[in-house]
């Protein structure tokens, strides 16, 4: 380089003032990368306007394809089901020539019986109805061999759970205090109670205590016991035809047979010659009313029915009294609606009508039957305990023994009670209703003849 230059280079350097510094900037905000923008959609290219036409040797064959070929030369296979000229093969002929294979002879179908009708049942109004008297048989239609025969045959349920115990208790075994206690279980469970088990058992432990006893010696001596118990409060139903009409007052709970005691009582007094009248006072229940008329048509008495359903069945039966008196009646029959024994206001219902009845007669109603259904067991206790406290009850009848395996029952009310049981039932006609007797009923509840 020449001297002039280096000269003029220094001289610049010393003439020139010095700048300052650059002023530093404050940093400034960092900025985010620019975000990637999505890449475009690829789009397909638009269908032709025209859509090719497939090609024939592709897709589906045509709608009549060609016969198939079977494997065997000559041989050509019958049409595919679904296509034009198929027919439906019928069923294909038995091989007839020799060499089959035998084939038994298919037996013929039996024919199918007709299935028999089966009728509607007639729909039952109330357990009360136990049979309707135009179907009921008469006294000479009924089952032969006595009231006695057939008193055994209605209590041989009762009879069964009785004695089934005994059998095995009572095989030439002393009689201990175990035995007695068994005896007494015995008892209870047939449905006489604990006081009449009690007294029994008490007569057993008195007369044969220690001794070896039979099954035969003690059911002879159950009946003694049995019978001994039941022979106070045997006592006919007998009106005193003295003071007419008579008024009879027949109560009960629902189902007990009220309604058709009342037609066979009213049966065998007209069998006596006696001028019955019926009061329908069950007038809740036009089946009742129906019931009654259809039996005072069969034994000619007369029927006081309601005006229509569900009217005062204390009025009704006022005005029963007053026509029987009219009429010259004998004795007149009251029903009356079936009712719990634990509904207070049915039972006072009860006492109305003997209210009623006072109005014209205080000595009215000379009789009120409690009728109890033997299948109750035990319940027809309470029912006696509740009707006599509110109707004064002066007799029972006990119904359906022909249907119970409760029969003990009645030794259990005749031990608590002490009212007389002036009847019992075994069937459904008028002869199947007959006076209580003690030693029969004692015999025929142990199986003895």
């Amino acid at each position: 380089m020449a001297l002039k230059d280096l000269w003029g280079r220094f001289v610049n350097l010393v003439t020139e003032p010095e700048r300052p510094p650059p002023a530093v900037e404050p940093d400034a905000p960092a900025i985010p990368p620019p975000a990637e923008e999505p890449p475009e959609p690829v789009r397909e290219p638009d269908p032709p306007d025209q859509v090719p036409e497939p090609d024939p040797s592709v897709g589906d064959p045509p709608a009549s394809p060609p016969p198939i070929q079977a494997a065997l030369p000559g041989h050509v296979l019958p049409p595919v089901p679904g296509t034009p000229g198929f027919t439906p093969p019928g069923p294909a002929p038995l091989p007839a020539e020799e060499g089959d294979f035998p084939r038994a002879p298919r037996p013929a179908m039996p024919g199918i019986p007709e299935e028999p009708e089966i009728g509607v049942p007639a729909v039952e109004e109330e357990a009360d109805d136990l049979a309707s008297p135009a179907d009921l048989p008469d006294e000479a239609a009924a089952p032969s061999g006595g009231f006695f025969a057939r008193l055994k045959a209605g209590l041989s349920r009762s009879t069964a759970r009785l004695t089934e115990n005994l059998t095995g208790l009572f095989r030439k075994r002393r009689l201990d205090d175990a035995a007695l206690e068994e005896l007494e279980e015995t008892l209870i469970s047939a449905d006489l109670g604990l006081p009449a088990a009690q007294r029994i058992v008490a007569g057993f432990r008195r007369t044969r205590f220690g001794k070896e006893v039979g099954e035969d010696e003690v059911k002879a001596a159950l009946a003694e016991e049995i019978a001994a118990i039941l022979a106070p409060v045997a006592e006919p139903f007998r009106p005193d035809w003295n003071r007419r009409p008579y008024v009879v007052l027949v109560v009960g709970v629902n189902g007990t047979g009220k309604t058709t005691t009342i037609a066979k009582l009213a049966q065998n007094f007209r069998a006596d010659g006696r001028r019955v009248m019926m009061a329908a006072g069950d007038t809740f229940r036009a089946a009742a009313v129906e019931q009654l008329q259809i039996w005072g048509e069969r034994t000619g008495s007369t029927v006081v029915a309601p005006a229509k359903e569900g009217a005062d069945a204390a009025g009704l039966a006022h005005d029963s009294l007053q026509r029987a008196r009219a009429e010259g009646a004998d004795i007149l029959l009251i029903d009356t609606a079936g009712r719990l024994h634990n509904k207070a206001g049915l039972m006072e219902e009860l006492r109305k009508i003997v209210r009623v009845l006072r109005k014209l007669d205080a000595e009215v109603p000379h009789a009120v039957l409690l009728v109890l259904d033997a299948t109750t067991g035990q319940n027809a206790v309470q029912q006696c305990k509740v009707f006599r406290e509110m109707v004064d009850v002066t007799g029972l009848v006990v119904t359906k023994l022909d249907g119970s395996a409760k029969g003990g029952v009645v030794v259990a009310l005749a031990e608590e009670f002490g009212l007389p049981v002036h009847a019992v039932g075994v069937g459904e006609t008028a002869a199947d209703l007959r006076p209580f007797e003690a030693r029969d009923y004692a015999r025929s509840l142990v199986g003895l003849s």
